[in-house]
């Protein structure tokens, strides 16, 4: 029985994962996720979404998805929902959001994401000298990762990538969510962008919806959700459904 376990554990799966980071990120947010899919047997690799226009973001997305031959589930946290849904490349098999924004076509990401009030620990966001919109430091503790630990939330601080203002000003066009599957994972502690938001986007949707007591950043957080999340996306993928 052990030999039979170690070679389902290397068995690779026909399709490939992108992932694509949200603001104040980059694509080391989804290193536990990266690994936990490997684990599966499942090919992952993170776009590296520069945030200075939804058009460059969804260039780099449409690169990095010629690395694969085949199929592909991509995933996109927070502002990437709007940038994964702003492709159309045909090998991608479906689409799952986790704790992301899903405008619709003429909307911008600004407008979903004010279209509820923020949560009382939301900080407020407005563009620096150079159209840039930072988070303040103190918020990283407060309302994007409270989940986590100091340390990561100092990481996280420290690193963060800011986003142009033009990234959530720019209307979006038909978006892929209604024409391919889509799957989405509902942090209902989220304090950037509130469950009831979320629940409204993926009910517009018509997406498949899983929901557990986590925070905004839960590939982080809690990585074993995004994982369980993405792998039905591939098993549907994979059986053709």
């Amino acid at each position: 029985m052990k030999e039979v376990r170690e070679v389902q554990e290397v068995q690779e799966s026909s399709i490939g994962v992108v992932l694509a980071h949200g603001a104040w990120a980059d694509g080391s947010s989804w290193h536990q996720v990266i690994a936990g899919l490997r684990s599966e047997g499942v090919k992952a690799v993170a776009a590296p979404l520069p945030l200075t226009s939804l058009a460059d973001d969804v260039a780099t997305l449409e690169w990095t998805l010629e690395r694969f031959d085949g199929p592909v589930v991509v995933v996109g946290h927070a502002y990437a929902g709007a940038v994964i849904a702003s492709t159309h490349d045909e090998k991608v098999a479906s689409l799952v959001y986790v704790a992301a924004l899903a405008p619709d076509e003429g909307e911008t990401v600004a407008d979903i994401f004010y279209r509820t009030d923020p949560h009382p620990r939301a900080p407020e966001l407005a563009p620096d000298p150079h159209e840039l919109i930072w988070l303040p430091e103190e918020a990283f503790g407060a309302a994007f990762a409270q989940q986590a630990s100091e340390e990561e939330q100092a990481l996280l601080a420290a690193t963060q990538r800011p986003l142009a203002a033009a990234c959530i000003g720019t209307p979006v066009g038909r978006p892929l969510w209604r024409d391919r599957p889509s799957r989405f994972l509902v942090a209902e502690e989220d304090r950037m962008i509130p469950a009831a938001n979320q629940h409204f986007m993926a009910e517009r949707m018509k997406a498949r919806t899983r929901t557990a007591p986590v925070d905004h950043v839960p590939m982080i957080t809690a990585p074993g959700e995004v994982v369980g999340i993405v792998m039905e996306a591939v098993r549907e993928a994979e059986s053709g459904r």
